[in-house]
């Protein structure tokens, strides 16, 4: 790209203060196209598209595991005689027909328990996948609690509501007596998540739950790798710039920040355009994995969750994130770009923002299991990791409307000073021509340059 391309009546000093546009939105031109036109941008998206694809059709999969595996639920009263006739109306109605048909492995097995805040416990460590407390009235009425692990769907937990209606008519005609037996009285049942992105409500589906995870792991991962690779591309071109003496050239007709906010805005322009390429047939292979699902298990079976799970919302928080934490590190990798000389070189003074964006990734996998759930909410709000911790955390659906807000405000705040940071840092890198990155040669160069 010639100098001559760009608009400016005398050549651009450092320090002085010009407009972005137009030679901001040239520069921008030019990356864009350089991007789209790389054999990496083909085979990135390619292989981006088809993981999209993949998990598209990944509520497939889970729910044919889960028809082949057994729900471990928990029986939990200190009476005996109820507890032997609960689980064996339970397992005659659950496991007679009415979950569907599963061949030879049981839809419900169930076991023992008469301490309900320790069966509770199991269930919420993932020993047990649910528990049925069961306690009688002092009128006589059965009360029915059941907590529900993240392993639980929705459609089970009704079925089991089923069963233990059926668990209390049993109890009242084999206690009823011929002349002045109580009348039946339907009994209270409570559904409680004791696992899962709704514990403490009412349960998710397992498959919905499942599927949230698997689409909250594959975003972060999309945002991580465009993140680091578009970012690398911007510090690279630098370098490539640098090196061959064609920033001197550049520089003589446009101002460090119009370099610095175009190629930013062409790299980005093109992983925008990546997105686009990618989601489209993603959204493609969800209509057909709804009509394959209801064709493998009928009716039911094309886990609406899916849906649910790459809602409107989701996909335009994903893109909301992307675009932020692209310009966020993109920006910072294009100062870090200019204070060196040789590509060998800029592997070793990149990889300290590579370990803090590394840091990110690994807490948004930590808040997909809830673990740490304080700290992980904090890194949730911290600009150089929210769009990693929070996009996983709006995945599973635990962020409050006011916590999205933060953590989109403090990256808009963080933006703006770190472009200036970098577009400072980009100017005084010019001058380290040749030399080896160190903190003294750059002090040097800024003085100089502010001299």
């Amino acid at each position: 790209m010639s100098a001559d391309r760009f608009v400016a009546s005398a050549p651009a000093e450092p320090g002085r203060d010009e407009p972005l546009l137009p030679n901001a939105l040239i520069v921008a031109g030019r990356e864009f196209r350089e991007r789209v036109r790389s054999r990496l941008f083909f085979l990135s998206t390619l292989l981006l598209a088809s993981l999209a694809v993949l998990v598209a059709f990944t509520p497939v999969f889970v729910r044919a595991i889960d028809r082949g595996t057994s729900l471990r639920v928990a029986v939990v009263t200190t009476d005996d005689a109820l507890a032997e006739q609960a689980e064996a109306v339970l397992d005659g109605v659950l496991n007679g027909g009415l979950a569907g048909p599963r061949g030879e492995v049981p839809a419900y097995e169930f076991v023992r328990r008469t301490d309900p805040a320790a069966t509770t416990a199991e269930v919420e460590n993932l020993l047990l996948d649910a528990a049925l407390v069961v306690e009688r009235e002092p009128n006589g009425r059965l009360s029915f609690t059941f907590y529900s692990g993240e392993t639980v769907g929705a459609d089970r937990a009704q079925l089991v509501a089923v069963g233990a209606l059926a668990v209390a008519i049993l109890d009242w005609t084999s206690n009823l007596r011929p002349t002045d037996g109580p009348a039946f009285q339907m009994p209270r049942l409570d559904l409680i998540a004791a696992g899962g992105p709704s514990a403490g409500g009412v349960p998710l589906g397992g498959a919905e739950f499942a599927s949230r995870r698997i689409l909250g792991i594959v975003f972060v991962v999309l945002v991580f790798i465009t993140t680091i690779i578009y970012g690398m591309w911007v510090a690279a071109g630098v370098v490539a710039e640098k090196s061959g003496r064609v920033m001197e050239l550049l520089l003589g007709a446009a101002s460090p920040a119009q370099l610095v906010v175009g190629k930013v805005v062409g790299i980005g322009l093109a992983g925008a355009l990546q997105f686009v390429v990618v989601l489209t047939p993603a959204l493609v292979a969800l209509v057909a994995q709804e009509r394959l699902g209801e064709v493998l298990f009928g009716p039911g079976g094309s886990l609406a969750g899916s849906l649910v799970a790459l809602s409107p919302g989701l996909l335009a928080a994903f893109a909301v994130f992307f675009v932020l934490g692209f310009a966020l590190y993109a920006l910072v990798y294009a100062g870090v770009g200019s204070l060196v000389s040789r590509p060998e070189d800029l592997q070793v003074i990149s990889l300290p923002l590579s370990l803090i964006a590394i840091a990110g990734y690994l807490q948004a996998v930590l808040a997909l299991t809830g673990g740490t759930a304080g700290f992980v909410r904090f890194a949730s709000y911290v600009p150089f990791w929210s769009p990693f911790v929070m996009l996983t955390r709006l995945a599973v659906g635990r962020v409050e409307a006011w916590e999205l807000a933060l953590a989109v405000g403090l990256l808009l705040v963080t933006i703006p000073v770190v472009a200036v940071v970098a577009i400072r840092v980009y100017a005084t890198g010019v001058l380290l021509y040749g030399q080896r990155p160190s903190v003294t040669s750059f002090v040097r160069a800024a003085i100089r340059r502010a001299g």
